[in-house]
Order: C-alpha cells, then sequence, then structure tokens
C-alpha cells in the first residue's frame, strides 16, 4: 500500500462530460460537443468518447480496417480515430496527440482528458524538507510547496534560493506536459561527481491557476532521489516515473 490515495475508478466506467470540448487540427475545430462522454479504459484517467455527429463530417475518411484517418486540407493523419459499439454505439474516440489542440471549455488541456476524480491541491507548509542524492544535498527547506495529486505521491516545491543549483544540469529543449498543472517550462538533470543523472527536477513559471502557488519553484522526482521530511526518511516510491 502506498502512503497517497489511488485512482479509484474501474476499467469501462462511463460518465457524461460537463464541460464543452473542442478538438482542433491544421487551425480547424473538427469536433466541438457538449455532449461528450467520459470512458475510462485504465483506471487511471479517462478518453473522450464524441457523438459522431458532433464531429465535422468532411475530416473523416474511412479506412479498410475500420477506423477513420483525419484530411484537414493539405493535412492528413493516419487512422486516428475509431468507433466501438462495444463502448458506446454511435459514438468516436480520437487519438490524443492526432490532433494539435484540445480544450476544455475555453482552457488549453494535455496529455489526456482531467479525470473529475482526480484532485490537485497545492498547499503551503512549514513541513523541514531535504532533498538529497547520493548523499548530496539539493535542497533544503521549512516552508515548501506540498502538490497533492490523487494517484501519485506528493511533490515537494522549492524555491530556487533553497536548492543548490551548482549539481543542477539545465536540459534546454526538455519539456513535459500535465493535464492538471500545464507545460514546464525548465528541467534539470543532477550532476553527483562524475555521474549525470537525467531529468531529475522541472518548474513551471506558468502552471495551471489551480496550482498556481507552484509556479517559478522546483521539485525533485521522489522516485529519483532521498526525501527527508521532519527527519523521517520517506521511501522512495514506484510509480510509472520510475527508472
Amino acid at each position: 500500500m502506498t502512503d497517497y490515495p489511488a485512482a479509484a475508478v474501474h476499467t469501462g466506467h462511463v460518465e457524461p462530460v460537463p464541460r464543452r470540448v473542442r478538438g482542433v487540427l491544421a487551425g480547424k475545430t473538427i469536433v466541438d460537443s457538449r455532449r461528450a462522454k467520459y470512458v475510462w479504459e485504465w483506471p487511471y484517467y479517462p478518453q473522450f468518447y464524441f457523438p459522431i455527429a458532433d464531429v465535422l463530417p468532411d475530416v473523416l475518411a474511412s479506412e479498410p480496417d475500420g477506423r477513420y484517418s483525419l484530411r484537414v486540407g493539405e493535412v492528413e493523419k493516419p487512422p486516428a480515430a475509431w468507433t466501438s459499439d462495444d463502448v458506446l454505439s454511435g459514438h468516436i474516440r480520437f487519438a490524443w496527440d492526432a490532433l494539435d489542440a484540445w480544450f476544455e471549455e475555453d482552457e488549453q488541456v494535455f496529455v489526456h482528458p482531467r479525470s473529475p476524480y482526480t484532485r490537485v491541491d497545492a498547499l503551503r507548509s512549514t513541513r523541514h524538507v531535504r532533498v538529497r542524492l547520493d548523499g548530496v544535498a539539493l535542497a533544503e527547506s521549512s516552508s515548501p510547496v506540498l502538490l497533492f495529486e490523487t494517484g501519485l505521491p506528493t511533490r515537494y516545491y522549492f524555491n530556487r534560493t533553497e536548492v543548490d543549483f551548482t549539481h543542477l544540469v539545465a536540459e534546454p529543449g526538455m519539456a513535459t506536459a500535465c493535464p492538471y498543472k500545464g507545460e514546464t517550462s525548465g528541467y534539470w538533470s543532477v550532476r553527483v561527481g562524475d555521474v549525470l543523472h537525467e531529468h531529475l527536477a522541472w518548474t513551471y513559471a506558468y502552471p495551471a491557476a489551480a496550482v498556481q502557488p507552484i509556479a517559478g519553484l522546483v521539485a525533485f522526482y521522489n522516485e529519483m532521489v532521498d526525501i527527508e521530511a521532519d527527519g523521517e526518511l520517506l521511501p522512495r516510491p514506484r510509480t510509472h516515473f520510475s527508472k
């Protein structure tokens, strides 16, 4: 058992989406729906399924295997959409990366739809938190921001003045995105002696409004560093980020 809440939705669960959802390809909105469905194809987050009537008919091209290609002007995507009578008859699902951008209402969403059962809170704290790797101190704070996200371990965010950047190596061009936090603006590897540990720390300069307290702060993957909170060494969690 972990020390944080796990995803609590079973595979195959279906719920209505109360938000307007739009998908854009080559500058054209190809799906615009207020009637989408959440479908959990695995427990951690859902996918969108849309009534076919909410998709522009001229962008779908049938393929022999029952899937659909997408065509917008000169842009053509290989089979990137499909229907499934076993899941939702009369609905279609798009491969997320086949489109250029997705919007829930007027806010862009990255990576996958936001689960209505996932909560993300960024809370200021007075816990005394230290980060070390191979015995080398990387960060220490008595005023971190703790980010709690359903299904993931607590992340500890530090003011930049509390991070020892002499051990951090910037990774220009490296970026990740999160449906709940937005796009990262910086990434670092950590050098300890002659060993370079890649992709261990990150920051969000302009995070989503719900987690604004982490703006500009730096966090480390708990899975790959040693974190001590109020004198207690925390076990390294095992997640899909573990190496």
